[in-house]
């Protein structure tokens, strides 16, 4: 095992680093994954007392990865992942939203309590006994935050919406396709939700793209939805009535399994640019470049008069597990889970879960 983890690092560092090696102006590529890495970690000694319980809880004694981030005034904030039980099996842990700044981007601070969490409120038959999971950020034009993430009550994932002025106290308003076609896809499975945004003045700002705010989600496929507020959306539906997929997984290739939104998607001269995390396949229809059941980063490009339509796809994965703890952990499969992306002091700086343990970085200079 020893082994064939030397030779995984090898192969994705070689990969990886012969991707960077073509730029191309409609791709976001040459990230480089920093010495410092990983930059955050579990931490036993955080408490909090949980209200559902009514004791204390250490929210993020196991694990803390899939981060979001956004940048406020001079300040980078993170809102991270956390699970609380490391002797529960995956998928069997509480996750909370916790928030952390940072003047660098690399070096964080935590706040001591987590910021999104499930309560004693109506929402707990969503967000409980899983928690709140895989939060993405962006900001609005009037400056409020919005914040998409998965309710997972152990049975259905569901999207769900928070708002906030501040990123430290949020209102939730549940599942973003609650009220949509009657509550047809209300509890369908529903993940990862990255809203089109567009870089005005060093921060990305949602934009609204005919009229509506956009939004790319979806785990086996993506799928596209329109929204008004950004807080409630309604599903692009095909001619029969069923989700439009306007992105598919390529068989044989690093995406064979499935295709899950990223980070917020950028709005661009060239189109729409979604960054994307792609699974490969175990057994018939993976490919033998990346080990089975591997999370690689992509990249595809919309038209961005008609975001449905897909223009391009990078062929090779523009970011790999390639250090040790990307393929070991909660995940040992190997994960760079990306979900959150900034534009910071002239780089762009992206973070990403590393095998559903930690949290990763990779920069960009611009």
């Amino acid at each position: 095992m020893f082994f064939m983890k030397i030779f995984m690092f090898a192969l994705f560092s070689v990969l990886v680093s012969c991707t960077q090696q073509t730029p191309q102006e409609k791709w976001l590529v040459g990230f480089e994954k920093p010495q410092q890495n990983p930059i955050m970690i579990a931490d036993s000694t955080y408490t909090f007392n949980d209200p559902i319980k009514n004791e204390s809880v250490q929210w993020q004694k196991a694990d803390v990865f899939n981060p979001g981030a956004i940048v406020r005034n001079d300040t980078v904030f993170m809102l991270f992942r956390a699970e609380d039980n490391p002797a529960a099996a995956l998928g069997g842990r509480t996750s909370r939203i916790g928030l952390a700044y940072s003047l660098d981007g690399l070096n964080f601070t935590k706040h001591p309590e987590p910021v999104l969490y499930p309560s004693n409120d109506e929402f707990k038959k969503w967000d409980y006994p899983g928690g709140i999971e895989d939060p993405r950020v962006v900001e609005n034009p009037d400056g409020t935050y919005i914040m998409l993430y998965t309710s997972w009550n152990k049975d259905v994932a569901r999207l769900s919406s928070a708002s906030s002025t501040d990123l430290r106290t949020w209102k939730k308003h549940g599942p973003v396709f609650q009220k949509a076609n009657n509550g047809k896809f209300l509890d369908i499975w529903s993940k990862s939700g990255s809203i089109v945004t567009e870089l005005v003045n060093d921060r990305l700002i949602a934009k609204k793209v005919n009229g509506k705010y956009l939004m790319y989600w979806g785990e086996l496929f993506v799928n596209l939805a329109q929204s008004d507020d950004g807080l409630e959306w309604e599903p692009i539906l095909d001619k029969k009535g069923e989700l439009l997929h306007v992105f598919k997984p390529s068989l044989g290739e690093f995406d064979s399994h499935l295709t899950e939104p990223g980070p917020p998607a950028l709005y661009t001269e060239n189109g729409i640019l979604l960054l994307y995390n792609g699974k490969n396949l175990s057994g018939e229809g993976a490919t033998n470049k990346f080990p089975e059941g591997t999370y690689c980063g992509g990249q595809v490009l919309f038209d961005k008069n008609d975001p449905t339509k897909l223009l391009d796809r990078m062929e090779e994965p523009f970011i790999c597990p390639s250090l040790p703890h990307e393929i070991s952990g909660q995940y040992a499969a190997g994960t760079t889970f990306i979900e959150g992306l900034v534009y910071f002091k002239g780089k762009w700086l992206l973070y990403y879960g590393t095998a559903d343990s930690m949290v990763g970085i990779a920069i960009k200079e611009d």
